[in-house]
């Protein structure tokens, strides 16, 4: 196809918001990015799911903005007050040269998060990279709140999809995230994903290869939220491979929210995981409680992460089984 698919975005209706602006112009929408890819970091990164991260790392691009607005964002840097002196802009074939790169350094993989507002860019990049000699993994990490038409555009381009599950009431999405329709949304994109990837498939050395694996944080004082994210996720396959974070913490403006304003307790969490295996999810990635204190990037920082960081409590590919 020698169509670019950024050559869409002089009517930008790549992610559920439509904002409809010509970022081709330098317009921009609720996500405030233009049609210049604006990263933040890239990198190896050791703190993703052990099949993610692997041992060699995962070769993630950060990409500046967002499609949400999340009271709770541990990238708020990145997401919501991001600045330049954070970011660079890339042309398409320079984003392709920083997957190549990261190829070349060891990485299981590359790993783009949030991508769901600059999906377009990093089809087309993809796409050069590929041309270019990029052979591992292309991984999508996205909030949910993608546009299933623009997904179906770029299937085949994405080997794992890597997306959150945050909320199934939309009363939440719109209290936490500045979203209405989130509940409505990310389900017919799970599904989507799923139809398109299957269920995670690992080689010999525990480093998937292909297929779907989705997240979820458990929110402080929110657990029949989790509870029906859990059930929809055992109705959509109990074969779906599913990360139930513990790693929440008070971060950006959650302070400001009763009830967001604490950590996880041992107690909440324990509760989520005996409903997990309750409805009869088979493949379940654990963290410890210390991931709360583990997992805050700082990306004015060259190395946003602790290199040496690693998945806490899901040090192996053997996951909680459902039985």
């Amino acid at each position: 196809m020698s169509e670019r698919l950024s050559d869409r975005l002089t009517r930008c209706e790549c992610c559920p918001r439509k904002c409809r602006v010509n970022r081709l112009e330098g317009k921009v929408g609720f996500c405030r990015i233009h049609a210049g890819i604006q990263i933040s970091h890239a990198g190896l990164h050791f703190g993703e799911e052990p099949p993610i991260s692997g041992t060699k790392g995962s070769g993630t691009i950060f990409f500046a903005g967002c499609n949400l607005c999340c009271v709770f964002c541990q990238n708020y840097q990145i997401s919501q007050e991001f600045q330049q002196s954070h970011t660079r802009t890339l042309t398409i074939d320079e984003l392709a040269s920083e997957m190549l790169r990261l190829q070349d350094v060891g990485a299981h993989n590359i790993n783009f998060v949030s991508p769901s507002h600059t999906i377009y860019q990093m089809a087309d990049a993809i796409r050069v990279a590929k041309r270019m000699g990029l052979v591992v993994p292309v991984v999508y990490n996205s909030n949910g709140y993608d546009s299933v038409d623009a997904l179906r555009q770029i299937r085949g381009l994405v080997d794992i999809y890597l997306p959150d599950l945050k909320y199934l009431g939309n009363g939440l999405g719109k209290q936490f995230s500045a979203v209405d329709d989130y509940a409505d949304i990310a389900p017919v994109v799970l599904r989507e994903m799923l139809d398109q990837v299957g269920h995670l498939e690992m080689d010999d050395e525990g480093n998937a290869v292909r297929g779907l694996l989705v997240r979820h944080l458990v929110l402080p004082g929110y657990l029949g939220n989790s509870k029906s994210c859990l059930h929809f996720l055992a109705d959509l396959s109990p074969d779906t491979y599913v990360s139930i974070m513990a790693q929440y913490s008070p971060q950006y403006k959650a302070g400001n929210y009763p009830g967001l304003n604490r950590t996880l307790t041992k107690d909440e969490y324990d509760e989520v995981m005996d409903y997990a295996i309750d409805v009869g999810l088979e493949n379940v990635f654990i963290q410890e409680l210390e991931s709360q204190e583990h997992y805050l990037p700082d990306f004015a920082r060259e190395r946003p992460f602790n290199l040496d960081l690693t998945f806490p409590g899901s040090s192996a590919p053997d996951l909680m089984g459902g039985e």
